[in-house]
């Protein structure tokens, strides 16, 4: 494979990680509803319910993390290293999450199950909000500029500069809340969704969780489709050599028009995520729709990547300095590195089936408050 199609194809298996684990919040977004659960017996259910899934959440978006690192270095030491208290702040609430779960009933828990039920909810919130953020970062562009020669600055090697601010102001700009928003109201909408297929008991819990998705669902809907507006009004770079960029009106819009299997995928997946919340929510009694909005989740968030990096598209644009936009070919780890990680991912598909198997023997029965009375190991 030359080296174009290596870099093709690793931005391929970044986009699949980031679907799904924007799929997989939906453990941030049942542990965002806890404070408004009363009643113990539900609390307790939510929290066993997905505790058994919050280190799949969590090492998603280590090896996402460590996917970029490895096939797009400049990118990992741009953001990473440069938006330092948007990436802190969203490792302190996955750091608060593992802590919460382990230690939320340990004996001699001097600080009480409401501290870590805190900590999840924060986790859950502003976790999923944050990531929002750092994904519209890659439409709306970041205040940065790379200059490689600094690397031979013995005094300052440092070829990435950020905004002195050090991505606070990606967090406070108007543009990325929208992304953020959607994220979080997606996350409560297929937590709620998820609680309705993996916990057994009376109809009060169930019915309740059928209200969380009609609202959460509508909220997220408003937002998700201001954010697809103003993606497709929005003026984006067009690649013309390996530093430099014209700008394209409705760049991301014609990304789709271009590329018309992301706008198929896209509506696809957007129906399937409507048709999950409207089944579920008037329905009597249907229990599948975590399916139908993972799936279609997994179909929008590729689409979005996809036009975020391909046709001559730079997935990560600079507002500050255009010429330091970063592109797929300007950003990636050397042939020999592609080459090499590349035969290690064809051990992927092994992973993912290991997962779906160990998922499948955790839920092959609904969780009930009975179950927890005899589970030495509960949450």
């Amino acid at each position: 494979m030359a080296l174009e199609h290596l870099q093709i194809y690793w931005w391929l298996l970044i986009s699949v990680l980031g679907a799904l684990l924007v799929f997989l919040l939906f453990v941030q977004g049942g542990q965002s509803m806890l404070p408004c659960t009363r009643n113990a017996v539900d609390r307790n259910l939510m929290i066993n319910s997905i505790g058994r899934k919050w280190e799949l959440t969590f090492t998603t978006l280590v090896v996402f993390g460590g996917a970029f690192f490895a096939s797009f270095p400049l990118f990992y030491s741009t953001s990473f290293g440069g938006a330092y208290w948007l990436w802190m702040l969203i490792l302190f609430t996955f750091i608060g999450q593992a802590v919460s779960f382990q230690y939320r009933r340990k004996a001699g828990n001097i600080y009480g199950t409401g501290f870590y039920d805190w900590l999840l909810l924060l986790n859950g919130c502003l976790g999923c909000f944050l990531l929002g953020v750092a994904v519209s970062m890659f439409f709306f562009g970041s205040e940065f500029s790379v200059t490689m020669g600094n690397i031979l600055d013995p005094g300052a090697p440092v070829i990435s500069r950020w905004a002195p601010t050090h991505g606070f102001e990606a967090i406070f700009y108007w543009k990325n809340w929208i992304l953020g928003l959607a994220v979080l109201f997606l996350a409560r909408t297929q937590g709620a969704l998820y609680f309705m297929n993996n916990i057994g008991g009376d109809d009060r819990f169930f019915n309740l969780n059928k209200r969380r998705v009609l609202v959460n669902g509508v909220i997220f809907v408003l937002f998700f489709v201001t954010f697809v507006v103003m993606l497709w009004l929005a003026d984006g770079y067009t690649t013309t050599g390996l530093h430099s960029f014209d700008v394209t009106p409705h760049k991301y819009f014609l990304n789709y028009v271009h590329m018309w299997w992301c706008l198929v995928l896209f509506l696809v997946g957007v129906v399937m995520v409507l048709y999950a919340v409207l089944k579920s929510s008037f329905a009597k009694h249907y229990t599948k729709g975590i399916w139908w909005s993972g799936i279609g989740t997994v179909l929008v968030v590729l689409t979005l990547f996809w036009v975020a990096g391909y046709n001559n598209t730079p997935y990560y644009p600079s507002l500050t300095d255009p010429s330091s936009s970063l592109t797929i070919q300007n950003s990636s780890s050397t042939y020999f590195t592609l080459k090499v990680m590349s035969f290690v991912s064809i051990l992927v598909p092994v992973v993912v089936a290991y997962i779906a198997y160990v998922w499948h023997k955790m839920d092959s029965g609904k969780l009930t408050p009975g179950e927890l009375e005899g589970d030495d190991h509960s949450y």
